[in-house]
């Protein structure tokens, strides 16, 4: 469902990740309200916490059909650009190929190329800043933070407690268990549709991402021709949350890149 609008301008459809909801992308509206992109937020069936409205989503493809109903339903036929988060980006870049022809470009955030995770190629776990005194202040979000974190600072802490715990905290379990056993689209967006992708589009990682990786994501950089990849050191599965100027301004980069190829 359409979480929330902000701004005014072409759309921007903006959709989280795995188990929490659109708040986790919120902090990029620092960078976005002055592009001349009108944000659309979306919320992914679990955010709806409790509901029982959808009940009938079990699957990744589900979750990918449901994205492009409320695109549809609020956009119409309007051409767009679109990014998303982990789980979320795989989620874009299903939308962005089903939709090619008015999708104006996309942008991935530590995006997840490998739906199976055993056959995903990781770097091991590495915490680039340790600080006790940060875990100690996370009080009962600690095992949550410090499990996802790799630069452990109040600042990480702060954005995390404001932007992803909401989400964690909120999810429906049950909606989150049936995807979960379904996690993967039954066909790869670049499979499905092998003619390369020719709008402008970004692919940023976290060097210490271990949670989806980086290297997945790179075995695609030909299908992306106008594709620029980054991958941040001192950035973890939250990489925007954990290099945010970096993040922002590779963004508003790609925004104005996108900007440029329809004006």
């Amino acid at each position: 469902m359409i979480a929330q609008v902000q701004g005014e301008g072409l759309p921007l459809v903006v959709i989280h990740g795995f188990g929490v909801d659109h708040r986790i992308m919120l902090p990029l509206e620092g960078a976005l309200h002055e592009t001349g992109w009108q944000r659309i937020y979306i919320d992914l069936p679990w955010a709806a916490g409790d509901s029982d409205a959808d009940t009938n989503v079990a699957s990744a493809n589900d979750v990918a059909q449901g994205a492009l109903d409320d695109i549809h339903e609020h956009l119409g036929e309007r051409p767009f650009a679109v990014i998303g988060n982990s789980f979320g980006g795989m989620i874009a870049r299903h939308v962005a190929h089903v939709l090619r022809d008015r999708v104006l470009g996309l942008a991935t955030l530590a995006g997840v190329f490998e739906p199976i995770h055993q056959a995903r190629s990781l770097p091991r776990r590495h915490v680039v800043r340790e600080d006790l005194s940060v875990l100690a202040l996370a009080g009962q979000m600690r095992d949550e933070y410090e499990a996802m974190t790799v630069v452990q600072s109040e600042a990480t802490l702060e954005a995390f407690a404001r932007y992803a715990l909401p989400g964690i905290r909120g999810a429906n379990q049950t909606i989150l268990e049936r995807v979960s056993s379904a996690y993967g689209l039954s066909v790869e967006p670049e499979i499905a549709h092998p003619a390369p992708f020719e709008a402008p589009s970004l692919h940023l990682f976290g060097r210490q991402d271990h949670i989806t990786g980086y290297e997945d994501g790179w075995k695609l950089r030909d299908h992306y021709v106008r594709g620029t990849y980054a991958v941040l050191d001192a950035a973890g599965h939250n990489a925007h949350l954990e290099r945010p100027d970096l993040t922002a301004a590779l963004v508003r980069d790609w925004l104005a890149r996108t900007m440029a190829s329809v004006l």
